[in-house]
């Protein structure tokens, strides 16, 4: 099984390279085929991997591929740990990822860097199956580095735009602070439990457990609370949680394409999976579950806040993306890691339907994304338009999709949670079902209900895309419809994570669920009595009533009613501003007092000319010594023989 373990990462790997550096010489046609059969060769050996550990009963393999360095205290290996977790997120990361491969032809075709584009996402597919894969936490920080880098490059991929240079510097330095803490918790590991090896750091925590440290006399910390919140640390980066989530809405910089696998399969996912991985490290320390419960449940409530106010299709997307981001970190703070997991899953496909979707408007409308300039396209987009409809009704947790399951599971996992927080936590994501569903069907109703609001000449133009960009939506429909339905009970009741997930016996959440799940038919018929459906029908029906009933009166009325809210909300509470006026000007601030200080005065005017003044002073001096006259000479050379006796006579011992 290794070859096969290696065949899945190396296929796209090679296929980045020889699409990056052959381009010229494949051709457009050549850079889309061999990096095409480079992910579905990874999906097809991911199926088969798959289908091994849990159907075929393989145990768990954890074995070492190479030494990268070994010294008498630590030794640094890559290797792969192959369970059904990393069973379930390598056929998640592959499949999506060939669908946006597929869906990159149509999307792309006119671009110039055609070739470039399909070998970044070749080796951004890498990059995210080498983390997932990773035994160790060397291997795990090279593919979290890697992510963030191939991230950086298709953010920033149209560089002749200046808001895009900014959108990836900007996912860049966010990333890099996340990272800083993430880096410390590795280094705290090492330095704690002598390993980086996943399973031997398991086995030592017991070790750990009860271990403190004084990082200023008279206050102690669990060694594992400091640990835990370093490593979540680096997951909010990555995951995009607040305050360390500003860099994801400006990632639509990006190609569509690129957005839907940042957002759905690869990069926002990593923290997640890092959480659920290190499950047995994260239940020692109820303080750092709780900081996770309250920074899920703020990201899910007040990101899914601003996605009512925006305009641009694929930012209110993003927006749903840090909301239900939020959602999966909420349920790890609840000890639920599998709904977690499960609704990381289900909100990889109907997420990246969704932007596949909107991609599609957006080739259609030739590159339009004010959703103010669109309206009507039910009927000339029917393909696009059904598939979005199912995209849109899973985010919602429309009963029966896959959204509902996971969504609902999540919900009442943490209604029955008993940690700190847990309440708050619970009302937040509880409002958030509300919040979701009318930016979500806002989204719908602008784009292809009412009126056309397009110009002339492009609503002349407009007509369905090819089938290279309809047939991913819908393939990826169909998951977004069934996949819940088909997986909620051998996913979260039957044992799937067990060899992956350690939750211990006073955090009863997946407890409390279990006893209330009867099977997926009967939680699909007892959600249209629950209040969480209700809700998110009254936030659509909130929608209709806005944007179907009386578009022209309702919602610039309510704008005005809440002008101050609604200034809160296009502000970005905030944080954007906050960000550019106090971090980035103290930060230039202090570099021109630097440079003021530092450089003019200390360094050039007292090193570096001060230097020449004294020199030069010294130079006018001592020249008047030189004056040419043989009895001055023969007068210094008496003085230097009577100091020279003088030493000689009275001085030297």
């Amino acid at each position: 099984m290794e070859m096969i373990y290696l065949a899945v990462v190396l296929a796209p790997l090679i296929a980045s390279i020889i699409a990056g550096l052959f381009g010229r010489q494949i051709g457009r046609a050549g850079a889309h085929w061999v990096t095409i059969i480079g992910v579905a060769i990874s999906l097809a050996a991911s199926v088969y991997v798959f289908s091994m550990h849990v159907f075929g009963g393989l145990p768990t393999f954890d074995g070492t591929v190479y030494t990268w360095m070994a010294s008498d205290l630590f030794e640094f290996n890559i290797g792969f740990l192959v369970d059904n977790l990393t069973a379930m997120m390598m056929v998640v990361v592959t499949a999506v990822s060939l669908m946006v491969h597929i869906y990159t032809i149509g999307y792309m075709k006119d671009d110039p860097g055609y070739q470039r584009f399909f070998s970044y996402i070749s080796l951004f597919t890498f990059s995210m199956l080498m983390l997932v894969m990773a035994n160790n936490l060397l291997q795990l920080f090279f593919g979290w580095e890697a992510v963030g880098l191939v991230s950086y490059l298709l953010i920033g991929f149209w560089y002749k735009r200046e808001s895009a240079i900014f959108a990836n510097l900007k996912a860049f330095i966010v990333n890099r602070v996340g990272d800083f803490g993430f880096l410390l918790g590795i280094a705290a590991i090492l330095a704690y439990a002598d390993t980086l090896h996943y399973a031997t750091l398991f086995e030592r925590l017991p070790e750990l457990a009860d271990m403190t440290v004084e990082y200023w006399p008279g206050v102690e910390w669990s060694v594992v609370t400091v640990i835990a919140i370093l490593l979540f640390i680096g997951a909010m980066g990555k995951s995009a949680q607040v305050p360390l989530h500003v860099w994801l809405p400006d990632s639509m910089e990006g190609p569509t394409p690129i957005s839907a696998l940042i957002h759905a399969a690869t990069m926002v996912t990593a923290g997640i999976f890092m959480v659920a991985r290190f499950s047995p490290l994260f239940e020692l320390s109820d303080a750092a579950l709780s900081f996770i419960l309250v920074i899920g449940a703020i990201t899910a409530l007040f990101m899914g806040l601003l996605g009512m106010v925006q305009n641009d299709i694929k930012r209110v997307i993003a927006y749903s993306t840090l909301s239900q981001l939020g959602y999966m970190t909420v349920a790890l703070g609840a000890s639920a890691y599998g709904p977690a997991l499960f609704h990381l899953m289900t909100h990889a496909f109907f997420k990246a339907l969704l932007f596949l979707a909107a991609g599609s408007v957006i080739i259609a409308l030739h590159h339009e994304q004010d959703m103010r300039k669109m309206g009507g396209l039910a009927r000339k987009l029917p393909i696009t338009f059904i598939t979005f409809l199912i995209g849109a009704l899973a985010l919602i947790g429309f009963p029966g999709t896959a959204g509902f399951f996971s969504k609902e599971s999540i919900i009442y996992a943490v209604q029955a949670s008993t940690l700190p927080g847990a309440e708050f936590a619970y009302w937040a994501v509880f409002a958030g079902v509300f919040v979701s569903a009318f930016y979500t069907f806002r989204m719908l109703f602008l784009v292809f209900f009412g009126e056309s609001r397009m110009d002339k000449e492009t609503a002349a133009h407009v007509q369905e895309t090819p089938k290279v960009v309809t047939v991913p939506l819908m393939l990826l429909a169909v998951p977004s419809l069934i996949i819940g339905f088909v997986v909620i009970e051998p996913l979260l009741f039957g044992g799937f994570f067990d060899d992956s997930i350690r939750v211990l016996a006073n955090h009863g959440a997946m407890a409390a669920l279990e006893a209330q799940f009867t099977g997926a038919w009967a939680m699909f018929l007892h959600g249209w009595a629950t209040p969480v459906v209700w809700l998110a029908l009254a936030g659509v029906a909130g929608a209709a009533i806005m944007y179907l009933g009386a578009p022209k009166v309702l919602p610039p009325l309510f704008a005005r009613v809440f002008a101050w809210p609604k200034r809160v909300l296009d502000d970005g509470f905030g944080f954007d501003g906050f960000n550019n006026a106090v971090i980035a000007g103290g930060t230039r601030l202090l570099g021109r007092g630097l440079w003021q200080i530092g450089d003019v005065r200390a360094i050039d005017g007292v090193v570096v000319n001060g230097a020449a003044v004294v020199v030069s002073y010294l130079a006018r001096t001592w020249r008047k010594i030189q004056t040419g006259y043989l009895y001055h000479y023969a007068f210094v050379m008496i003085l230097g023989l009577i100091g020279l006796m003088t030493w000689i006579v009275f001085l030297n011992p």
